[in-house]
């Protein structure tokens, strides 16, 4: 099987080859022949693609690796294309989490407007991409990693693209809750709901001698503070709700405090564009065959295990059940049908179909019908351009929401973003 990545030069590509050389995916997937990287920066490919050829030898897989700056010979004859492209790279990402905060809004690459200014850039770019994929590999999946995810995806599956949207939030969880059980990852399953980077955490189904028990309210009550943690959440609240949000929620529950936190710290585009620079480096360096420690800094932990089994179950050779971003289809019934949720999903070589999950509370349902309604018209601004959709978008979400906020935001993401919006002149 050949397996393809578009922005293969990410320094995130490494944590998926280390889970296809030497992970715990390694000896469900032998079959995998080839992984092409495609990306448009030659040095970037040289740097990565030689540290992933060489982790492979190094564990003695027997997958090659190419490399290459054409996207058709990259995909061609690939069963799936990862995508995980940052549109304007890292400078781009600065202007998403500080040009918001200039306005007192939080400044953030996938929430918010900043990531609102992420979907303006990227949309087009990945509808050409998967265009021009279904050309060359028409039956090949596409799994995107791209932010922001939930926008991405439903623009993709708007077009008729054999498509899934994946992130690390919810394995993370899941590995988390299972750790601190002492049980077996493969025993826990999650109730876990919203949309992308929007969910909560309401069960934690562990199958064992009773059945399948959810035992969420013990680790509320005996890990509560680890919990907490992780969901950047005040413990009193996680324990009265009982559920876990994402740690994405702060952006909505606690902005203001937000805010000033990051007007008083250092910009996370700044510190990963620190880490990238010593990472590629590292990559560079001929001795290194395994994936550097610095890259758990990086971000994305875990991402290697969830791709790779959701490539798994796409192409049939481990159906299974995946939290991941697909079309709503009645998940949540008080969404529409074509909406983009994030729910566990039974996946085969078919696709992911969203499996039946309780009623989403008023208290959360609230925010992700505001939130939906946001994305929708978000999509919009980004496939047909224009700066008054930006501004309605704007207000739409619930993080701005002002007359006046939005009309200034308006102008300010489209100024910050010119160069990759053709339609702004």
């Amino acid at each position: 099987m050949k397996l393809a990545v578009v922005g293969g030069g990410s320094t995130y590509t490494p944590e998926l080859v280390d889970g296809i050389a030497t992970g715990e995916s390694t000896e469900s997937m032998p079959d995998i022949t080839e992984i092409a990287l495609v990306d448009p920066d030659e040095a970037r490919l040289a740097a990565v693609g030689g540290c992933c050829a060489r982790m492979l030898a190094s564990a003695g897989h027997p997958a090659r690796v190419t490399t290459t700056t054409d996207l058709s010979t990259g995909v061609d004859g690939a069963s799936a294309v990862l995508l995980q492209l940052r549109v304007g790279g890292q400078r781009a990402r600065l202007a998403d989490e500080t040009v918001p905060l200039r306005c007192g809004c939080v400044g953030q690459e996938t929430t918010g407007a900043g990531g609102f200014a992420k979907a303006l850039r990227t949309v087009p770019v990945v509808l050409d991409i998967a265009a021009r994929v279904r050309a060359v590999a028409g039956d090949a999946w596409l799994v995107t990693f791209t932010n922001p995810v939930g926008i991405v995806t439903r623009a993709l599956l708007r077009e008729g693209h054999r498509a899934v949207g994946l992130c690390n939030v919810a394995i993370g969880l899941r590995r988390l809750c299972a750790e601190l059980l002492g049980v077996d990852l493969g025993r826990v399953r999650l109730d876990h709901a919203g949309l992308n980077h929007l969910t909560w955490l309401r069960r934690v189904l562990v199958t064992g001698d009773r059945g399948e028990v959810d035992r969420l309210p013990e680790l509320l009550a005996e890990h509560g503070p680890r919990l907490a943690e992780h969901a950047a959440a005040p413990l009193d609240w996680l324990r009265r709700t009982g559920v876990v949000p994402s740690y994405y929620l702060k952006y909505f529950y606690d902005h203001d405090a937000e805010v000033r936190r990051q007007r008083a710290g250092v910009p996370r585009a700044q510190v990963v564009a620190e880490v990238e620079a010593e990472l590629l480096a590292r990559y560079a360096d001929p001795t290194v065959v395994t994936k550097p420690a610095l890259l758990d800094r990086r971000g994305g932990a875990h991402y290697s295990t969830a791709a790779l089994h959701l490539v798994q179950a796409l192409t049939g050779r481990r159906p299974g059940e995946h939290v991941v971003n697909v079309g709503n289809d009645g998940a949540l019934p008080f969404l529409p049908a074509d909406a983009v949720v994030e729910v566990p999903a039974a996946v085969d070589g078919t696709g992911a179909r969203p499996l039946p999950v309780p009623p989403l509370e008023p208290r959360w349902a609230g925010l992700v019908a505001h939130v939906a309604a946001y994305e929708r018209l978000a999509l919009e601004a980004a496939v047909h351009g224009g700066r008054d959709r930006v501004a309605d978008a704007l207000l739409a979400h619930p993080l701005v929401g002002q007359y006046a906020l939005a009309e200034e935001l308006a102008d300010a993401l489209v100024a910050a973003n010119r160069e990759h919006l053709p339609w702004a002149g």
